[in-house]
């Protein structure tokens, strides 16, 4: 699928584009273009790789005219840039809005130009029943490129998303900062023990883009089935894993915080179509002509329930200290930098 082509991400340099950096370097694909604003980290990624397939694209999702320059003769798209931090977007929810939703706008405007075969739009758990800024940017988000992809030529350009939730060790997440708490000697800080979190490794978050890019169909957001754990189980594996015998300090919640994610609604279950490890939500590409549904209407609910992180397979210390020691990041730490 991807032999010979030219793929942009956006939002390049995060820790979602340096894993499909990873993965498709090994592939026959042509060209990766990582457009991001950050050109200290493009820098570093540029060092890092020194690879002739990468280029480098100085840009911002908010400027319409940088996306454009970076488009031309590009096959497929992952969108990934985005402010992803509860907390900041709580007290910034205006740049929330111009990155994650008018940002997403001007991309897909770009793609459609441009003529792209296909783009991918990286969502979060948080969009669904969103109670703060980032999860509801991202909800709107959603809607974004689902009324955009009832737009398109589906023979020209097809869009779709993906909704996962925590990523274990990327940037700004919390296993990072347990593993520096520790290091420095002192406690290891948790909000609420008993808030449980979907959990998944980059590697896992790069598999359900490549499956959106196989079967996603025009509007779809793909959802990973994926298991979850309390971040007080979370908190202990870690401690376990680095041999902390320090107490934890409990803290209270941040703003904006619930006590679960979830990955799929009430209301999108009775429509979704379960593909083995994945569900599939197509999108409602009714009209608006509302007259049939008020007067006859036209189905009936499926009962369902949502899916999230307490009614998910529950992970254990020792289930989590398995998928933490999967990690590069991890077998680094352990070995003070060093793999082995």
């Amino acid at each position: 699928m991807f032999s010979g082509k030219t793929l942009l991400i956006t939002g390049g340099t995060g820790s979602f584009g340096n894993a499909v950096l990873d993965r498709f370097l090994r592939s026959d694909i042509e060209e990766i273009r990582i457009f991001s604003r950050d050109e200290k980290k493009q820098d570093d990624m540029r060092h890092q790789y020194k690879h002739d397939k990468i280029k480098y694209y100085i840009g911002d999702v908010r400027d319409l005219p940088s996306i454009k320059n970076a488009l031309h003769n590009v096959d497929y798209v992952f969108h990934a840039a985005a402010l992803k931090q509860v907390p900041s977007c709580e007290f910034f929810p205006m740049e929330a809005v111009k990155t994650n939703i008018v940002g997403t706008d001007n991309v897909l405007t770009a793609c459609m130009e441009a003529e792209v075969q296909k783009v991918i739009c990286l969502s979060t758990d948080k969009a669904a029943y969103p109670i703060n800024a980032m999860g509801t940017s991202k909800a709107m988000m959603e809607k974004v490129f689902i009324a955009k992809s009832r737009t398109v030529d589906v023979k020209k350009i097809q869009i779709c998303g993906t909704r996962y939730g925590n990523v274990m060790c990327s940037r700004g997440s919390v296993v990072p900062l347990f593993i520096e708490q520790i290091k420095s000697g002192i406690p290891i800080t948790v909000t609420e023990p008993s808030m449980t979190r979907f959990v998944m490794t980059l590697e896992e978050a790069v598999e359900l883009v490549i499956f959106a890019f196989e079967y996603g169909e025009n509007g779809d957001i793909l959802v990973q089935k994926a298991p979850a754990c309390t971040i007080g189980t979370l908190a202990q594996a870690v401690r376990e894993l680095f041999e902390d015998t320090k107490d934890i300090k409990i803290i209270g919640m941040r703003h904006g915080e619930k006590m679960y994610e979830t990955l799929l609604t009430h209301e999108e279950s009775s429509i979704a179509v379960d593909m083995g490890n994945y569900y599939r939500i197509p999108a409602d590409n009714r009209s608006l002509n509302y007259d049939k549904y008020f007067v006859t209407g036209e189905r009936k609910a499926t009962p369902n329930i949502e899916f999230n992180s307490n009614n998910t397979l529950q992970l254990d210390v020792q289930m989590v200290k398995q998928k933490l020691l999967s990690l590069k990041y991890i077998k680094e730490e352990l070995n003070g930098g060093q793999i082995t």
